[in-house]
């Protein structure tokens, strides 16, 4: 076993790795949900057979990243009990009644409407498949509702009080509602609901100027393009508001992990506000570092001569890793803007009927796929670095989270086992991908206006 790797590290790399790597799904998910729903109410509101060409395409797509999503997810909820069997305990209550709101709000939502969705669409009537599409993508949402839920409330944990004492201490729930509603949910839900539509809508994005540049499906690749960039942009907005909002709450109950996430050291009135930096961990310092000063005061409280707390108001060991955690967050900001820079030149090329003469804006817009994807998996990875030493803040610490009974060579040899197969997993998905993007729409549907009726009966009665 190589030093320093002991049981407390491991466990924490193989949570960090499913939970990475199941994390690329689900955005994707939920984002082409509301994409769906969009241009298939279009079509029956248009019947323009390119929007039900389009709904038809992107529901296969749908399909695969959904499928991949909860095959990865199912791993995480075993890990918690093999890995951390005393966070479990100790959590269970709270945790499991989020989980068990998800299987009834998401999974029997999903499950109840998902095959009609992909395969009711010659075999019932528009409404009624337009209204299964809505409600796979509401489960989709539920889903990342719950979520949200149970990991806000290990960030700041509200409605409970601790029953038993010693290793038989666990939270118990005193307020259904506080829990549900606690100080960080809302605001963490709605940048998280941001990014996940920005996933989805680049990849639309980026297959249709992926058509562009080869010469391929003129008409809906534009339609693709006008669409994920429209959502793309109310999606960019929302995450700048709902990630103001969510940096003020962090100031308020968790300010080492703003600390951290600007590398201010020091408690002081006028705190400047990092734009891009590098933190000496050893010497307590940013090495280097471009700011703004007073900004930070001024985002977080309104006022830039108000203070912001520095990690020397923080005992040294419930520091967070503050490089790392500066860093991360960091990332996760600059995507974005820069993510908001490509949709308004890509919307400004599309006004002036430029875009299929700027190879270069094509390129580009066909890798933007990966944006979305590397800001959230670094805001997530922020979030959770940014509480440690904490698995539930300010209440159980990570090490004291951990099974007992378990090895570190037992989760060295799962860490190499799971890595083995998710890259395995990975492949086969970015085949079938990179399969059904190459096929391409089915001209077969391209569906005339007057082959579905109106109503909620079969597909073909009433055709006109």
């Amino acid at each position: 076993m190589v030093p320093g790797m002991d049981v407390l590290w491991l466990s924490r790399l193989q949570f960090a790795l499913t939970a990475t790597f199941h994390y690329l799904y689900p955005p994707l998910s939920i984002g082409l949900g509301v994409l769906l729903v969009v241009v298939e109410g279009w079509w029956l509101t248009t019947r323009n057979p390119l929007y039900h060409q389009m709904a038809r395409f992107w529901t296969k797509v749908f399909a695969l990243t959904f499928a991949v999503g909860v095959a990865t997810g199912i791993v995480l909820e075993f890990e918690f009990g093999t890995n951390w069997a005393a966070y479990s305990r100790y959590v269970g209550d709270v945790f499991g009644s989020a989980l068990a709101a998800e299987g009834i709000f998401a999974f029997f939502l999903e499950s109840g409407f998902l095959a009609i969705l992909l395969f009711g669409w010659d075999k019932v009537g528009p409404q009624l498949h337009f209204f299964s599409t809505c409600m796979v993508a509401l489960g989709a949402h539920f889903s990342a509702i719950w979520i949200v839920v149970a990991n806000s409330w290990m960030q700041t944990p509200a409605g409970f009080h601790i029953v038993g004492q010693g290793l038989a201490a666990r939270a118990e729930i005193t307020d259904f509602r506080a829990m549900v509603f606690n100080p960080s949910s809302m605001d963490r839900l709605g940048h998280t609901l941001a990014g996940a539509w920005q996933a989805g809508a680049w990849l639309m994005v980026s297959v249709g100027a992926w058509y562009l540049l080869h010469r391929r499906h003129r008409d809906f690749a534009l339609a693709s393009i006008k669409v994920g960039l429209g959502l793309a942009a109310v999606a960019a907005l929302f995450s700048l508001l709902t990630g103001h909002s969510s940096a003020r709450k962090v100031a308020r109950y968790q300010p080492a992990k703003l600390a951290a996430f600007e590398g201010r050291y020091v408690t002081a009135p006028h705190a400047p506000l990092s734009l891009v930096g590098w933190v000496d961990d050893k010497h307590e310092r940013m090495a280097f570092n471009v700011e703004i000063p007073g900004l930070l005061s001024w985002l977080t409280h309104g006022d830039a001569g108000k203070t912001v707390t520095g990690l020397d108001a923080i005992p040294p060991a419930d520091r967070p890793p503050v490089n790392f955690s500066f860093q991360l967050f960091h990332l996760m900001v600059t995507v974005g803007c820069i993510m908001i820079g490509l949709a308004a030149w890509a919307a400004w090329a599309l006004w002036r009927g430029r875009l299929e003469r700027s190879p270069l804006l094509l390129w580009l817009l066909t890798i933007s796929v990966l944006g979305p994807q590397i800001a959230n998996q670094a805001g997530w990875w922020a979030a959770e670095v940014g509480r440690q030493p904490w698995i539930v803040y300010g209440l159980l610490r990570t090490v004291q989270g951990l099974s007992p009974v378990v090895t570190a060579g037992q989760v060295a040899a799962s860490i190499a086992m799971f890595t083995l197969v998710y890259l395995l997993l990975f492949a086969v998905f970015v085949f079938l991908l990179n399969d059904k993007i190459r096929h391409g729409p089915d001209d077969g549907d391209l569906q005339p206006a007057g082959k579905w009726a109106l109503g909620f009966g079969g597909a073909k009665g009433g055709a006109a």
